[in-house]
C-alpha cells in the first residue's frame, strides 16, 4: 500500500482510498494539526530550557503554539517547581527533564522515592504510559466486568493498575493468563519495556528504588501521596449535588464509567478528562487533601 503521491509519479497506478468521496470532502481537514499544537507543551518546555533556551515567546518553532498556551506549560511547571519563579530550570527541572514522561508523571517518581514507594510508583507510571490494558469484548462484557472487578482495589483506578501488573509478573508474563482475566498482553509486555527503561534511568541517577513493607498501613497511603506530588493539578472536589468540580478550573465533571470506585470519594484526583456529551474524569484515586 503506498499513498496517492506515488501513484502516477514514479511510475504509473491508483490509488484506493478507504473512505468515501463525501466524508475525503466535508470531514476530512486538509492537514492534520501539528502534534506541537495538539500535545501537552510541559514536556517541549521542559526540554528547550534543559537546552538553554531562555526566551521561548521568541523561540523559532516551526509551528508556533498560542502564548497562553505555552504560558499554560510555564505556571505547570512553576506549580511543579521544576522551574523557579524567574523562569530557570530548577536542580529537580533538571532531573525531570532526564524522564522520557509529562512532567506530572516524572514529578511522581522523583517524589516517590522520599515516600518509599517507587518501586511501586515506576510500575503505576509504566502502566499510564501504554493503552488502556483491560479488554472488553461485545459478545463478553460480563465476563470482562467480573474479570477487572478481581484486580480493583478499594482506592481507585491507580492502584488497580498496580494489581494488573504484579499478577501479570507473578503469573511469569504469561499470554494465555492474559488472555482468560481479558488483559492485553501487549500492553502489558509494553509496560514492562517502559518500567525498565524508567529503573535503568533512576539507577543513572543514583534514586533509590524502595517499598514500604507490604503489611505497613503506610503501603498503598504512600502510593497515593507520590501520585498527589505529581497531579495535584489534577484534583477535583465532591459538591452536594453528587457532581465533582475540579479544584484547578472549576470545571464541573463526573467519574468515568470505567473507574472501579465503587464509592464517591470527597476528593478524587484523576490522570485524564474526557470531553464526550459529558465532563468525565477518567482514572480515577481516591486522595486527601492534606496531602
Amino acid at each position: 500500500m503506498q499513498r496517492a503521491g506515488r501513484a502516477g509519479r514514479t511510475k504509473p497506478g491508483k490509488c484506493f482510498r478507504l473512505y468515501t468521496e463525501k466524508a475525503y470532502k466535508n470531514e476530512m481537514t486538509d492537514q492534520t494539526y501539528p502534534e506541537i499544537l495538539r500535545s501537552n507543551l510541559g514536556t517541549v518546555v521542559l526540554q528547550l530550557k534543559k537546552l538553554g533556551v531562555e526566551d521561548l515567546v521568541h523561540f523559532d518553532f516551526m509551528d508556533p503554539p498560542a502564548p497562553e498556551t505555552l504560558m499554560r506549560a510555564l505556571e505547570m511547571l512553576n506549580y511543579l517547581a521544576a522551574i523557579d519563579d524567574n523562569g530557570e530550570l530548577t536542580q529537580l527541572g533538571s532531573l525531570m527533564a532526564e524522564f522520557p514522561l509529562d512532567p506530572q508523571l516524572a514529578k511522581m517518581v522523583i517524589a516517590s522515592t522520599e515516600l518509599n514507594c517507587s518501586n511501586e510508583i515506576l510500575s503505576v507510571t509504566a502502566m499510564l504510559s501504554v493503552p488502556q490494558c483491560f479488554v472488553r469484548p461485545t459478545e463478553a462484557k460480563k465476563a470482562a466486568d467480573d474479570a477487572k472487578a478481581r484486580f480493583a482495589h478499594i482506592d481507585g483506578d491507580h492502584l488497580t493498575l498496580l494489581n494488573v501488573y504484579h499478577a501479570f509478573k507473578q503469573n511469569r508474563e504469561d499470554v494465555q493468563w492474559c488472555y482468560d482475566n481479558f488483559i492485553n498482553y501487549r500492553s502489558l509486555k509494553n509496560a514492562d519495556n517502559v518500567r525498565t527503561q524508567l529503573a535503568r534511568i533512576m539507577d543513572k541517577f543514583s534514586l533509590k528504588r524502595i517499598s514500604t513493607d507490604f503489611k505497613s498501613k503506610d503501603y498503598y497511603i504512600n502510593i497515593r501521596k507520590a501520585l498527589v506530588a505529581g497531579f495535584f493539578m489534577q484534583v477535583a472536589h465532591l459538591e452536594r449535588s453528587g457532581h465533582y468540580i475540579t479544584v484547578k478550573d472549576n470545571q464541573l465533571v463526573q467519574l468515568h464509567p470505567s473507574t472501579v470506585l465503587d464509592h464517591k470519594p470527597e476528593w478524587a484526583l484523576y490522570n485524564e478528562f474526557v470531553l464526550t456529551t459529558k465532563n468525565f474524569i477518567r482514572t480515577v484515586t481516591d486522595v486527601k487533601p492534606e496531602w
